[in-house]
């Protein structure tokens, strides 16, 4: 087996493991009853104690306003990650613009499909099961691409930067967060956080901006970093708080797993080991 197909075969292997785990009936479960099951996404919190959906919420609201000038009617947006739907159904309901929503589960496919119909957006919405690191769409044909916190669970983040680059037409713009280490953080201090997620290692911030730049994109960051701490303050306090409710929406092994790991993200937050913003690059 040659590297290239070593390497194929770990991203597909990775891929199927992100799969089995975001199409569970726990992380539904955490997802709405913690999180609000709509923008699963870092929150950007006006004060400690503010509901995490409307901090996650206002995180889409942000990043819509970087690219308002670029959509309306007859523009188009590629979500990568789509997960639930949110930030598509935003943003087809703000600026009346096409969202091609792009997600590896089907399971969150058919549920963000549901509510599409629901709100009466599946004329704007396509949602499609697919990979980010294959993107199959002509090149220079989106006026936008989207995707906030998706690439910390992508094994070839610089593939995936690459076919957003191709596929994102001149002058448009390339938006998307992620959650990354800060530069100095050892590895060995962040893994028994990631490892509830599969997540074998995090990127960092000078790493996207290196990698922004080689693919001729005109870079920024918005450093919201400060939210982090809050917002895992909030996914433990929430989940410690409300564990017998809990119990009755998902199994007790994984309420155990959440409120052993959730603790460990606050930790690393409050210590300042990650980094969290807004990148957006034109083209």
């Amino acid at each position: 087996m040659t590297e290239n197909e070593q390497a194929a075969g770990d991203a597909s292997a990775h891929e199927e493991s992100t799969r089995h785990y975001y199409e569970t009936r726990d992380v539904d479960a955490f997802y709405d009853a913690v999180w609000g099951g709509e923008d699963i996404h870092v929150g950007v919190y006006r004060h400690a104690q503010e509901a995490i959906a409307d901090a996650s919420h206002r995180t889409v609201r942000r990043a819509g306003d970087r690219i308002a000038d670029l959509l309306g009617p007859g523009s188009t947006v590629l979500d990568l990650g789509s997960g639930y739907g949110g930030s598509s159904r935003a943003l087809a309901e703000r600026f009346g613009c096409r969202v091609v929503a792009l997600d590896l589960s089907e399971g969150h496919n058919r549920r963000h499909r549901a509510v599409n119909a629901r709100r009466g957006l599946d004329h704007l919405i396509e949602v499609e099961t697919g990979s980010l690191g294959d993107l199959r769409y002509d090149s220079d044909h989106f006026d936008a691409v989207w995707s906030l916190e998706v690439l910390c669970h992508v094994t070839d983040r610089e593939r995936a930067l690459r076919e957003a680059v191709r596929v994102l037409r001149p002058g448009g713009t390339l938006i998307f967060s992620d959650i990354m280490a800060e530069e100095s953080t050892p590895r060995e201090a962040l893994r028994p956080a990631l490892s509830r997620l599969g997540v074998r290692d995090l990127a960092t911030l000078p790493f996207y901006l290196s990698h922004l730049s080689r693919l001729g994109l005109r870079a920024a960051f918005d450093d919201l970093s400060e939210h982090l701490a809050t917002h895992y303050a909030r996914l433990a306090n929430e989940v410690a708080h409300r564990t017998d409710e809990l119990r009755s929406v998902m199994s007790p092994a994984y309420l155990d797993e959440l409120l052993a790991n959730l603790p460990l993200w606050a930790d690393i937050t409050q210590r300042g080991l990650l980094r969290w913003g807004l990148f957006h690059g034109t083209k």
